[in-house]
């Protein structure tokens, strides 16, 4: 019997550290937006406390069922009002430590899942 690891059609992160994470081998060291079905791009927030509502509007706006929110080193929750946008839309969100984000979107883009993960770094 051959093994083989599960591979991950489009994006995803193969490696993270405090303050990086690296998507299909290539080191990012900004909080980004990373898509099972492909995208990515800069979130544009370089920590919590200047997240907006419009950051979650951006999300909304993406072809997903979840988003995958990782706050940083710690677990940090977003604010209610700035996740209307994505309740309108009936998309869910999952909080947890970037890390944590990183392993959990993995394993659902490897099921086939449509994820997002919004990664602060």
């Amino acid at each position: 019997m051959k093994l083989r690891p599960d591979t991950i059609p489009g994006l995803s992160v193969t490696a993270y550290g405090p303050g990086w994470v690296a998507i299909n081998g290539e080191k990012c060291t900004t909080s980004l937006v990373v898509s099972s079905t492909g995208e990515r791009f800069s979130w544009g927030c370089a920590k919590f406390e200047n997240l907006q509502a419009s950051h979650f509007d951006r999300l909304a706006a993406m072809d997903t069922e979840l988003v995958i929110f990782g706050s940083g080193s710690r677990i940090q929750f977003p604010q209610p009002q700035w996740l209307q946008a994505l309740y309108a839309k009936r998309i869910g969100l999952e909080t947890m430590d970037t890390q944590a984000a990183c392993r959990t979107y993995n394993f659902l883009a490897s099921e086939g899942r449509k994820v997002v993960a919004a990664l602060l770094l």
